[in-house]
């Protein structure tokens, strides 16, 4: 087994049946990958949803699993352990992948020797995109990622998006699993699993690759676009700035570099308001104040 794709999901049944269809359209042949959905404490009829897939694509390795411990990063390391690829893939349950996706990395590890990876990750908003979105919300919400047509070392100032990544086992042997400390636990937005996993391997000398044609669309449901949401999300943000920077004994470079960035956000936001663009301020303001509320624990 070359490379295997897991998808942790939680009560989007729904969505991760639309992910599902597009792993089956792959141009690998099916006998080199497999995918491992891994079912984290959901409510609803996910698991029946993905049997009745899996029964219906009988071709397909695909193989679901449980992971009642709630939280991305446990549902993840579930997912490593239970997968049989040299490479995984990791992918989200609200995504679609490119056909090309699994040669693209198999094609990457075996020809370039990699041991860390990323794809091109497309937003794909399901009502349009809203009049407010701006580069900064943009890159909090959808985490999109374009350095061009050609494979290329992705700079150590880019952390590549957790909705499109990819690694060598051993990648898990030399340098951990995800901290579950970060990530996602339910409704509960924490993140930086991929960004605290990616800075222990650049740490050590790694070089992370970006994959043009393992390519993902991060389909944006209207829900992700309301303030309650957008406020949660900010804020859960900081939360897991805050979170590395205890970790890793850095507070006080931490908090310098959120007041830096309240004052850049401030003058982006006059710029805004000054191009007739008030609602761009409005909301890049509202991801700052967010944001800062979690770094600095309010």
């Amino acid at each position: 087994m070359k490379l295997s794709i897991i998808i942790s999901t939680y009560n989007r049944a729904t969505s991760l049946m639309r992910t599902l269809e597009s792993v089956v359209q792959q141009s690998a042949d099916p006998a080199v990958w497999e995918c491992v959905v891994v079912n984290n404490a959901s409510t609803d009829d996910t698991a029946a949803q993905c049997q009745s897939f899996i029964a219906s694509h009988p071709s397909f390795n695909i193989r679901l699993v449980e992971e009642p411990k709630q939280g991305l990063s446990h549902a993840r390391n579930c997912g490593i352990r239970a997968s049989k690829g040299a490479y995984i893939a990791f992918i989200d349950d609200d995504e679609t992948i490119s056909k090309e996706f699994v040669d693209a990395y198999i094609e990457l590890f075996t020809e370039h020797g990699a041991f860390a990876a990323a794809g091109a990750v497309e937003p794909c908003y399901d009502g349009g995109r809203p009049r407010w979105m701006s580069k900064y919300p943009e890159q909090m919400i959808a985490n999109p990622i374009d350095l061009g047509k050609k494979i290329c070392r992705i700079p150590s100032d880019i952390t590549p998006a957790g909705g499109n990544m990819a690694f060598n086992r051993e990648v898990f042997t030399l340098y951990g699993d995800f901290d579950t400390a970060l990530g996602r636990r339910g409704k509960t937005l924490l993140g930086g699993e991929e960004n605290d996993l990616f800075a222990r391997i650049r740490a050590l000398g790694e070089r992370v690759y970006y994959v043009p044609k393992a390519k993902v669309l991060h389909h944006i449901s209207t829900e992700k676009l309301t303030p309650e949401y957008f406020d949660a999300l900010a804020y859960g943000v900081g939360c897991s700035k805050r979170l590395r920077a205890e970790k890793e004994g850095s507070l006080k470079f931490l908090y310098a570099d959120e007041r830096k960035k309240q004052h850049i956000t401030n003058l982006l936001a006059i710029f805004y308001i000054f191009t007739f663009r008030p609602v761009k301020a409005k909301w890049l303001l509202k991801m700052r104040k967010g944001i800062s509320r979690g770094v600095f624990n309010k």
